[in-house]
């Protein structure tokens, strides 16, 4: 018990410092998971319940946020707009993943199929940040967006889908290609996983209900709150960060991370599950 304890906080730290920067908690988690021997159906779901865990440090960062959202959700036409949006940008990733998240699990939710999407993620990331002459952003604050910004967003969201690419990077490159700032763009991102994840962790509980028992409780719980205080460390750099760098960094940690992949996997270094 005292192995599988360690193996919960293992995944709740990667899955806490990898779901909110630009480069594939879920990559990271299925990579992390073959390494430690921990790829079954129920670890599918626990990498995807750990990241609910990873959400509520989004909600106790913005609580102030969300706590006038909810108290002006009936009269106050900003926080309307502002859940609207959220709704919107939400619904394109959840219609793609009840129609293609089975067959994305089992077909891509291997080493290389990862390590390809993080390079090629990476190469658009580097794509992004290099552009000669970008026009300036033209969405300065979250409440300014429209609900034409907020469907892009989601249509970049449901990308995600593939292991490897990033949710967050998805997201926020999107946005930035859309006319958000790097502020707005990151800050949406926050928002939007919060839609995002407990929807995805609660359709995977009900699911797949019958693989998990009483004694899962602990081990869930532990990764959770793992994923909680090493997402919220997270959330408090990457606001820091973006106020003044862009996400090349990041990008070349993808095409170098996914190249390191491909080369134990065809060299044989590491038996990777097939």
């Amino acid at each position: 018990m005292a192995e599988s304890y360690l193996i919960a906080v293992i995944l709740g730290i990667v899955e806490g410092l990898t779901e909110f920067l630009p480069i594939s908690s879920t990559g990271h988690l299925i990579l992390a998971g073959g390494l430690l021997g921990y790829h079954s159906e129920k670890a599918k779901v626990f990498e995807i319940v750990i990241q609910t865990g990873a959400m509520l440090a989004v909600v106790w960062e913005y609580r102030r946020r969300f706590i006038s959202v909810a108290a002006g959700a009936f009269s106050d036409p900003a926080a309307q707009r502002f859940l609207a949006n959220l709704i919107i940008a939400f619904v394109p990733a959840a219609v793609m993943g009840l129609a293609f998240g089975g067959l994305v699990k089992s077909y891509l939710f291997f080493a290389v199929p990862v390590a390809l999407a993080f390079i090629i993620g990476g190469v658009i990331i580097l794509w992004v940040e290099r552009r000669p002459n970008p026009p300036p952003p033209r969405v300065l604050e979250v409440d300014d967006m429209t609900w034409q910004d907020a469907l892009k967003v989601g249509i970049a969201q449901t990308f995600a889908l593939i292991p490897g690419t990033s949710r967050s990077g998805a997201t926020i490159i999107g946005g930035m290609l859309f006319g958000l700032s790097r502020k707005v763009a990151t800050e949406f991102s926050f928002y939007l996983a919060v839609p995002t994840l407990v929807a995805a962790g609660g359709y995977s509980l009900i699911k797949n209900r019958a693989l998990l028992s009483t004694d899962d409780i602990g081990f869930f719980t532990v990764g959770s709150i793992t994923a909680f205080v090493s997402a919220f460390a997270c959330i408090r750099w990457l606001i820091r960060y973006v106020a003044s760098h862009d996400f090349t960094p990041f990008a070349w940690y993808r095409i170098v991370f996914g190249v390191v992949i491909l080369a134990t996997v065809y060299s044989g270094a590491i038996p990777w599950p097939e």
